[in-house]
C-alpha cells in the first residue's frame, strides 16, 4: 500500500524560514522529507514509476524557483508542494485523472477489525465491485477516500493536501460515501 507520511509542521516551518534565507541544507532538508510524500501522492494516478519521478522532480524545481524568486511559500509549505502536485499532474493529464486501478486495488482497507462504518461497508462488499463504484466517484471523491481511509489522514491534513476547506472535504466524503452505498446497494 502507497503511504503518505508527512513531517511536523514546527519543523516544515523551520525549514522554511531557512530556505527563504538561502540555506542549501535547508533546502535539501525539504527534498529529503518531502520527496517521497509527494512522489507517492503522484504515483496514486501515474502508473508509470519514472514518469511519477519526473513529475515528483518537476515540482521540486518549481519550489526552488519559487525560492529563488521570492515567492516561496510563506505558510504550509506541504500545503503548497501537493497543490503544485495536483497542478503539475493537471497540465500532464488534463482534470479528468482518476486513480489508476492498482493505486485502487491497493488503498481498500483489509482489516475486519475496524468499527469504522464506512471501512465496514467497503469491507463487505466484493472489492471489485468496490473498485468500480469507486471509478464512477469523481475525482476529488477519490481522493478524498484515499486520503481519509488509506492513509488515515485527518480531515484538516486532507484539506491541506488538496487546498480546500474543512468543509468542503467533509461535504465531499459524505457525497461519496453515500454515492458508493447506494451503487453497492448498502442502506
Amino acid at each position: 500500500m502507497i503511504v503518505i507520511v508527512l513531517p511536523d509542521i514546527a519543523e516544515e516551518d523551520h525549514l522554511m524560514m531557512r530556505a527563504r534565507r538561502g540555506d542549501k541544507e535547508a533546502m535539501r532538508a525539504i527534498y529529503q522529507r518531502y520527496f517521497s510524500p509527494v512522489y507517492n501522492f503522484i504515483r496514486l494516478r501515474v502508473d508509470d514509476g519514472p514518469q511519477a519521478d519526473d513529475l515528483t522532480s518537476e515540482v521540486f524545481v518549481k519550489l526552488i524557483t519559487a525560492f529563488h524568486a521570492g515567492k516561496a511559500p510563506r505558510q504550509s509549505l506541504r500545503g503548497w508542494l501537493f497543490r503544485v502536485a495536483r497542478n503539475v499532474l493537471y497540465d500532464h493529464f488534463g482534470g479528468g485523472q482518476k486513480y489508476t486501478e492498482e493505486a485502487l486495488e491497493e488503498w481498500v482497507p483489509a482489516s475486519q477489525e475496524d468499527s469504522d462504518p464506512e471501512i465496514r461497508l467497503l469491507q463487505l462488499a466484493d472489492s471489485r465491485r468496490v473498485r468500480q463504484a469507486i471509478e464512477r466517484l469523481s475525482t476529488d471523491q477519490q481522493e478524498v477516500l484515499v486520503l481519509r481511509f488509506a492513509q488515515g489522514l485527518s480531515v484538516e491534513e486532507t484539506a491541506d493536501l488538496m487546498g480546500k476547506n474543512v468543509n468542503t472535504v467533509k461535504s465531499l466524503q459524505f457525497r461519496a460515501v453515500n454515492g458508493l452505498r447506494k451503487m453497492l446497494g448498502s442502506n
